[in-house]
């Protein structure tokens, strides 16, 4: 982990397309911008991390018996197209 110093107005720059802006630093928060490409998805941390769980949790809720039916099914459409 590559750890700065930054002040308020200061930033950092990732790669050729994104900065990382101070804005301001007030009663032990800090306020960030962050300049990127539209298509570049930005999350807080801990909304990503439940993105992940609720994604590892809904793929191990899959049963396997389900997912052939759904291949035969989806295969089925396909050669008859």
């Amino acid at each position: 982990m590559l750890v700065l110093t930054r002040k308020p107005g200061e930033g950092i720059v990732i790669g050729d397309n994104i900065t990382i802006k101070i804005i301001e630093l007030k009663s032990g928060s800090i306020r960030i911008g962050i300049d990127a490409p539209r298509d570049t998805k930005i999350y807080r941390e801990e909304i990503y991390d439940r993105i992940r769980q609720e994604n590892i949790d809904a793929s191990a809720s899959w049963n396997m018996a389900d997912l052939d039916t759904l291949i035969d099914k989806l295969t089925d459409r396909t050669l008859k197209k």
